[in-house]
């Protein structure tokens, strides 16, 4: 009855979602490409503000109700006035949908792996699952509360009504990337031109080369920030003149980018900024109505940003947070670093930065040389005036200032242990050169569009080549996009597929195994002490990865963990603890068990109490 339920409800919300991209249709009319990621964010964004307002379920709930009366109404309008139901696709759009409804659909089939995971972002999805709020100082479970809950605040939204399952909660971060995914496609002018849809299909697919430290298989929001700048930047120029169509359009992107991670707002500003400068290059009377939705826009924009920052002004004050950028943070992280420590970290800083083996080096260096070499090309041989070159200068600076912001982390913010050894600095890196990159590949799409002979419309369309020979090029052209598009893609599946296949042996399906998945109505944290065994193999006890899932999966706060015990102390360690969780068995710690408390060690979870001054294991 319960599966029943819940597919019912998952089935309204995919009709709620519906109501709201008819709606925008209807009274925007935006091209299909921009209304998914138009919808998801503006809904992240009021639920968001729901959160913040203390009313998270019933903002959610009423967002729901809404978007069903939407449906229902357009549906009941389109009846009364005789219109059928009439479903058009172009390739393109069976192509774009078909591929994402195959990796959306082998997201279904993975569970949370990633370290960064259970250390915040599933723990934190699960606090609001399960207190329908946003954590409080009181949420002990959480110990990095300063992360916004922007996308959080969408992946409860989907929860709440399809089910909290690990599956769905990857599957609700998807539907973000893959509507910004479509949302580039959006650039595409002249849509009978499929070579364009496949050479922007062929440079997009490139993009989960530089994802491979951030693949989608995990609810971290590193891949999220490059590719809804990319939204935003395709959203501008798509509608460049007609700047207050523009900023209606991205108003929820940037809204919702604000929040999305402490550096949203450095990837917000980037396409903010790129729609200041479409702005001033595309004036159009009257002028002051452009401005005064340029500037309404970057204030609502910035509202979220605000809302979070007054929240963590105002009830978490006082509360030490993992980073601290605050002046009075930099001069007490400046103190805490000697110069000789700041000068080992800007040496392997500028040695990770450059060293050619490293992916992100990699495609910076190899699209730097590819976006000079077409750029020369097509000036020389072509004699055409392509605007690539302008984009490299403009990518680059911004490329500089990120890896100057990231520098400027690593000294005065994240604390020693973390900066010393660039904890993240290749998902940092990544997702900069997957802007860089995405920025390229648009960029180059445009000036191959600007460069065909014909435009269409102008001619015939069995006429809109030069000539028999550049007909033949393109077709050519397009069957190569698409093999290498697919063959990336292909490997990218097999890549979530194997990790999928791979599951039952790491150490998440080990622990979960043994707890299970505990959800506790009310949110009421589990306040028993646990104490975790297993072997330190990858440092999996000694880093924490080990204490944080057993955190996430009981839904308690007092896990700690060990790979040996040690005889002399083992009474003393044991006595201070409510259950010990065997994840991992071992000859030495089954020896000691068998030894003192007559137990053969095995997987599971022992109770501890004790009966004198004897410490007596049973198991559960």
């Amino acid at each position: 009855m319960l599966i029943i339920l819940q597919f019912l409800m998952g089935v309204l919300l995919v009709f709620s979602c519906l109501g709201y991209m008819l709606l925008v249709r209807k009274t925007l009319s935006l091209p299909w490409e921009f209304t998914p990621v138009f919808v998801f964010s503006s809904i992240a964004c009021i639920v968001f503000l729901g959160g913040l307002a203390g009313q998270l379920y019933a903002v959610s709930l009423a967002v729901m109700i809404l978007g069903l009366f939407a449906y229902a109404a357009i549906v009941f309008l389109r009846l009364r006035q005789g219109a059928k139901l009439r479903f058009s696709f172009s390739i393109f759009q069976i192509s774009f949908l078909a591929g994402s409804l195959i990796f959306l659909l082998v997201l279904f089939q993975n569970k949370l792996t990633h370290y960064d995971n259970f250390s915040h972002w599933a723990i934190v999805l699960k606090v609001m699952l399960s207190t329908d709020a946003f954590p409080t100082p009181a949420s002990s479970l959480i110990d990095f509360k300063n992360y916004p809950l922007g996308v959080s605040s969408f992946l409860y939204y989907i929860c709440r009504f399809a089910g909290h399952a690990e599956s769905v909660m990857l599957f609700a971060q998807g539907l973000l990337i893959f509507s910004c995914f479509y949302a580039m496609f959006g650039i595409v002018s002249e849509k009978k031109r499929f070579l364009l849809y496949a050479f922007l299909g062929f440079g997009l697919s490139m993009l989960s080369f530089f994802n491979i430290t951030i693949r989608i298989t995990n609810l971290l929001v590193d891949f999220l920030l490059p590719i809804y700048a990319l939204a935003i930047l395709a959203a501008v120029y798509r509608f460049r003149n007609e700047i207050r169509r523009a900023c209606i359009v991205v108003l929820p992107l940037a809204g919702l980018l604000t929040v999305m991670k402490s550096t949203g707002i450095i990837f917000a500003a980037i396409g903010l900024v790129f729609l200041i400068y479409t702005w001033l290059t595309h004036p159009s009377k009257p002028g002051w109505k452009n401005a005064l939705a340029v500037g309404g826009l970057i204030c609502a924009a910035l509202l979220p940003y605000f809302g979070w920052s007054w929240r963590m002004a105002t009830v978490f004050q006082g509360i030490k947070n993992k980073f601290n950028v605050s002046s009075s943070g930099l001069q007490g992280m400046e103190r805490g670093k000697t110069p000789e420590q700041m000068h080992d970290i800007i040496s392997l800083f500028l040695k990770s930065s450059t060293d050619l083996t490293t992916r992100p080096a990699m495609g910076i260096v190899a699209f730097e040389l590819m976006a000079i070499a077409a750029s020369i090309f097509a000036a020389v041989v072509l004699k055409k005036k392509w605007n690539l070159w302008k984009a490299l200068i403009a990518l680059d600076l911004v490329l500089l200032l990120y890896y100057a912001g990231i520098l400027g982390l690593y000294l005065y913010s994240m604390p020693l242990d973390e900066a010393i050894r660039l904890a993240g600095f290749e998902r940092y890196a990544s997702s900069i050169v997957v802007l860089f990159v995405g920025g390229l590949v648009m960029c180059a799409m445009v000036d191959l569009e600007r460069s065909f002979h014909y435009k269409i419309g102008e001619v015939p369309d069995y006429h809109a080549f030069k000539n028999v020979k550049m007909k033949g090029y393109y077709q050519k052209g397009i069957m190569a996009c698409i093999a290498v598009a697919a063959t990336l893609l292909l490997s990218e599946y097999n890549g979530i597929l194997s990790i999928a296949k791979s599951y039952e042996t790491t150490l998440p399906y080990k622990v979960y195994k043994v707890t299970g998945d505990r959800w506790y109505k009310g949110g009421q944290e589990d306040n028993s002490k646990y104490l975790f065994y297993a072997s330190d193999r990858d440092q999996q006890v000694t880093n924490y990865y080990m204490q944080y899932v057993g955190k996430y999966y009981l839904y308690a706060p007092k896990v700690d963990g060990i790979c040996l015990f040690y005889e002399d102390n083992m009474d003393n360690l044991l006595s201070g603890y409510d259950y010990l969780v065997v994840v991992e068995s071992d000859y030495d710690g089954n020896r000691l068990l068998k030894k003192h408390y007559g137990v053969d060690m095995q997987e599971g979870i022992y109770k501890i109490t004790r009966s004198g001054e004897q410490i007596v294991l049973t198991l559960l």
